[in-house]
């Protein structure tokens, strides 16, 4: 499949100035970036499809050879060696400078896209993903919540438009490597290559490094954001913000915020998913003759229970929709009621008096106890035999 036209590729016409390639360029590959297209599965084709047209347009050499001659330019047919004069083993070029070549050609990719690229693709850097802790309440959990939040991190540098250099001038091709990133020595039949010491592999230098950020082309700032809670969330939800990381490098695209949602710990209710647990104590009376309880919902509302004559400790109710809505639809769980029976303490002498008579008279009112240390006896009886 032939090649689209770079021009086209960047939306610009043909013979745009450095400033309009480089402002196209920019938005391209901002809409374009993978991170912010999972969703589709040529956004990665097409994002290397506008880098490749940018590496090309924004060198003035590649640029008029390309307005010249087109893809041809670079494809090996033009001046001997794609492009590149005096390439290959016979003319001016050497054994060492062919071996240059092929080292490129294998590993191009690995040292940033082949002679020449790996400089300009550094400069632009996408920023890094920032993480920020959030705690919330079990009762903003039911309801959902919009909160503010403060987030500590770098922003793109006002002053020089992110370009790290002073009143946003561009950054100028770095003499020792000559946009490369890279310097090479060569030693009889071998071309040993490391990073340009000048400009640190980036390509370029700034001259006169912007005096807000340094040359950095960002700065540290502390951002209020607003951030939507929904309803349903638990301990270890985590919520994506796009773009709303760190700034990129030298106008490259910013990170990604992740919001890790913390509930605290609830002073009545406890969560298991989508459904509540409440333990509410009951008097030993209630507990035995039974009655009506009050008990507190999530929603700050009341729900009478009533309690079935000779209840036990322990035993559950269910309340059926009064627990935690799903975080994705589908209803609210149930809240479960468990009741702990409650022994009397501080007891008058009257008080000590009465529950000794009725103790007495109360031989078939403990089935449970009779049951088992009649279980008992006949254990020891057999252990005895």
């Amino acid at each position: 499949m032939s090649k689209r036209d770079y021009y086209d590729v960047l939306g610009t016409a043909k013979g745009a100035s450095a400033d309009e390639l480089k402002k196209a360029y920019r938005k391209k590959a901002k809409e374009l970036h993978p991170d912010r297209n999972s969703d589709n599965p040529d956004a990665e084709a097409q994002f290397k499809e506008v880098n490749e047209a940018y590496d090309v347009l924004k060198d003035a050499e590649k640029k008029a050879a390309y307005d010249r001659f087109g893809h041809a330019a670079f494809e090996g047919g033009m001046g001997g060696g794609g492009g590149r004069p005096g390439g290959g083993f016979g003319g001016q070029g050497d054994f060492s400078s062919a071996f240059s070549d092929v080292f490129d050609d294998l590993f191009g990719d690995f040292m940033g896209g082949g002679r020449g690229g790996g400089g300009g693709r550094q400069r632009a850097t996408r920023g890094a993903d920032l993480r920020y802790n959030l705690r919330v309440t079990l009762e903003e959990t039911y309801t959902g919540i919009q909160k503010t939040i403060n987030v500590p991190t770098s922003i793109q540098c006002d002053s020089c438009d992110g370009s790290g250099a002073e009143g946003g001038a561009e950054p100028t091709t770095c003499p020792t490597c000559s946009g490369m990133g890279k310097v090479r020595a060569t030693q009889g039949f071998f071309t040993v290559e490391r990073t340009c010491p000048t400009c640190s592999g980036l390509g370029q230098i700034i001259k006169n490094p912007c005096k807000s950020c340094g040359g950095n082309g960002r700065v540290q700032k502390e951002r209020a954001l607003s951030v939507n809670i929904p309803a349903g969330v638990e301990t270890g939800t985590r919520i994506r913000l796009a773009g709303e990381g760190e700034a990129g490098m030298r106008g490259g695209p910013p990170g990604d915020l992740y919001i890790f949602i913390e509930v605290d710990a609830h002073k009545i209710f406890e969560r298991e998913g989508t459904e509540l647990h409440c333990r509410i104590p009951v008097s030993m009376t209630v507990a035995a003759l039974g009655g009506d309880i009050e008990v507190p919902t999530i929603d700050g509302g009341r729900s009478r229970v009533k309690i079935p004559a000779g209840s036990q400790a322990g035993r559950q109710m269910r309340l059926r929709g009064k627990g935690m809505p799903a975080l994705r639809g589908g209803g609210a769980g149930d809240m479960f009621i468990e009741m702990a029976v409650e022994t009397p303490v501080n007891l008058t002498a009257r008080q000590k008096e009465l529950l000794r008579e009725f103790e007495a008279l109360g031989e078939d009112n403990n089935p449970e106890s009779s049951s088992f240390f009649s279980s008992v006896k006949n254990f020891w009886d057999s252990m005895k035999g």
